[in-house]
């Protein structure tokens, strides 16, 4: 199913589409009359068998925003390639492209079943809210695409009383604490004014206001900010190497539906999303993807330079099998634990557990909230998809 399109889409054969139910009622009243053939009825009762199939087709919604590991979200829905995973599994998946706030309230409000977020977000937002979330699929680790950036000059020790731009209670906020944090500077953060910006309107807020005196946001907005003069990038996400997570995530309530449905939707964004990765090697295709976020194929391939994109199921499930995911995650749980992401009424960063592949937790063994599981890349590396 296409963006845009609904769960039950209309079509030319407008009673088709609009009332399954009622067509499937008219054709047992046909196939009830004396005079109707053998042949007939066959192919009529295939008919119904058919109508009855798409009816209750399970359908299912995953949210992306603009960035370079997410865009080819884009260009799997328009070239057909999740369809066709989708249709595989007897599903039908809508891709919907958000703000990358919005996409994540969305996800926390039960609007869309799987969105695209980093690990941090997965843990403040839908964990914190009281939504178990499961990572289906590690797309990649920011390795340079997210930054700090300051005007004329500036450095990490002038930004005390200035103002600051980014989408607070995100990996920007995130970013930022660890740029301080690493150059001895924390005590300095809450001197700094943080003022909220949405990702699309970042860029521009940031260079038509000059009082703005640093902003912290990803590529492709980064790459536009630096084009103008006078700015500079003081900190970068490849000095945090591995520790910006970019993930599919899916609630883990419509992954554990007990009809099976949502099992096959994770296979689904899985076959879907590796046969997409498989073919990011031609400018053809990713030009195509960069129409996702408006982008040239220099900028986009710019994108992908700061970007650790895991290209091969393996190197995913390599990646998610590593001590190292546990270290960062220890990281990123307690910066969200020290802002107050968790949650008001959380007393101890333990009140919102990790559950990891091998079983070990983070937290309360009774309060898991975020589940890393990498059965879905596993069975895509070993082909059993």
């Amino acid at each position: 199913m296409l963006a845009g399109e609904s769960a039950c889409p209309t079509s030319r054969h407008g009673r088709i589409a609009e009332s399954p139910g009622r067509v499937a009622a008219e054709l047992s009243v046909l196939l009830a009359q004396p005079r109707v053939t053998g042949i007939a009825m066959r192919t009529l009762t295939l008919f119904l068998l058919a109508i009855s199939a798409f009816a209750q087709k399970p359908a299912f919604t995953v949210g992306w925003s603009v960035y370079a590991g997410w865009t080819p979200y884009y260009y799997m829905n328009k070239a057909g390639i999740l369809r066709k995973w989708a249709d595989k599994y007897g599903i039908s998946i809508k891709v919907q492209r958000f703000d990358y706030a919005p996409s994540l309230d969305a996800f926390v409000a039960r609007n869309i079943d799987a969105c695209a977020m980093t690990n941090m977000e997965a843990l403040d937002m839908p964990a914190a809210s009281g939504v178990p979330t499961t990572v289906v699929l590690i797309g990649d680790y920011s390795n340079g695409n997210d930054a700090l950036l300051v005007r004329n000059g500036l450095q990490l020790k002038d930004l005390a009383g200035k103002k600051l731009l980014l989408v607070q209670k995100t990996v920007s906020e995130y970013l930022f604490d660890r740029a301080m944090t690493i150059n001895g500077l924390r005590d300095e953060i809450k001197r700094v004014r943080l003022v909220n910006t949405s990702d699309s309107d970042i860029a521009t807020a940031y260079l038509g206001d000059t009082s703005a005196s640093a902003v912290v946001t990803w590529k492709p907005m980064v790459s536009q900010i630096l084009k103008q003069k006078g700015i500079a990038s003081l900190f970068n996400s490849s000095q945090i190497p591995g520790e910006i997570l970019d993930l599919t995530v899916v609630r883990t309530d419509v992954l554990n539906r007990p009809d099976g449905a949502g099992q096959k939707f994770a296979k689904a964004l899985a076959g879907a999303w590796f046969e997409m990765l498989s073919q990011m090697h031609t400018d053809k295709i990713l030009a195509a993807i960069a129409e996702g976020s408006q982008d040239t194929l220099e900028s986009y391939k710019e994108q992908l330079s700061t970007t650790k994109m895991f290209y091969t199921p393996q190197s995913a499930v390599d990646f998610g099998a590593s001590p190292g995911l546990k270290e960062k995650m220890a990281l990123v749980r307690q910066f969200c634990f020290d802002h107050g992401l968790l949650g008001a009424n959380t007393k101890s960063v333990d009140d919102v557990a990790i559950r990891y592949p091998d079983g070990s937790v983070q937290g309360k063994p009774d309060r898991v909230r975020l589940f890393f599981d990498l059965a879905y890349m596993q069975q895509a590396a070993q082909g059993k998809l």
